[in-house]
């Protein structure tokens, strides 16, 4: 079995890292940590956080040197344009967690959080479908391109869990039944087609969904912000503790 399904099926060992002079970070919001609080000033609109999951694994691998090139709103274009940059022929250690803008994500929250279940429903089937074929093709060819930057480098892309428990109030808007099994399909379909992309790529994937099971949004021990007032774009993404106990440790046991 390939490393990429041991990490799929939950079963990988944990493997010790070379040290290696250079860890890139890439990806979208998921990634940079919105939702976690602790944003470096610096990034800007991009609002990486000291406390997403490629800060909290190179603090405990000091043997690397983090470049966290991520960046809040990327869509699969964007890390391509604006963030292979980062990227060196010597770079050991790449991560990625995208696709999500790509598919919609924001208008897909906004549809299932203002319409009605039956809208819902299709907003996220039109969006799987996206994400089980075009994204699939999309994302194969991202992968190769930071292959052929970074030739040397373990590349390890992240996907996204689901967003909400299937029990438990949701507030201050309500979320039926329906509606947490609509949206918690389209982040299969996003993993899904994530870990297509990433076989045909010969790179890895680390699926995230077992690991947030039962830390739902909406749920009573939760790792990902429900409807959150205050920082509207950290709706329905992981808090400190997801970036924490959910994307970093599960990185550790993975590659560290």
């Amino acid at each position: 079995m390939t490393f990429a399904g041991l990490v799929a099926a939950g079963a990988a060992p944990a493997q010790a890292a070379a040290p290696t002079a250079e860890y890139v970070a890439l990806g979208d919001s998921y990634a940079s940590g919105v939702g976690a609080g602790s944003y470096d000033p610096a990034s800007g609109d991009c609002k990486r956080s000291t406390k997403n999951y490629p800060h909290l694994w190179a603090a405990a691998n000091p043997e690397y040197t983090l470049k966290d090139a991520t960046c809040s709103g990327a869509k699969i274009a964007d890390v391509r344009t604006n963030q292979l940059s980062a990227l060196k022929p010597t770079t050991g250690l790449v991560t990625l967690t995208v696709g999500g803008n790509d598919a919609q994500f924001a208008p897909v929250v906004e549809a299932c959080l203002t319409k009605d279940d039956s809208y819902c429903e299709t907003a996220t089937t039109w969006t799987s479908y996206y994400a089980r074929n075009q994204m699939v093709d999309e994302l194969t060819g991202l992968y190769k391109d930071i292959k052929a930057r970074s030739p040397k480098a373990v590349i390890l892309v992240f996907g996204y869990p689901k967003a909400l428990s299937t029990t438990g109030a949701c507030a201050p808007i309500e979320l039926s039944s329906r509606k947490r099994t609509a949206m918690n399909g389209f982040a299969d379909a996003l993993a899904e087609g994530s870990a297509k992309a990433a076989v045909n790529a010969s790179v890895y994937f680390v699926d995230m969904r077992k690991r947030f099971g039962g830390h739902g949004a909406c749920g009573t021990d939760p790792w990902v912000h429900g409807v959150n007032l205050g920082e509207s774009a950290a709706t329905f993404h992981p808090n400190a503790v997801g970036q924490e106990k959910g994307y970093a440790a599960k990185f550790l046991a993975t590659w560290g």
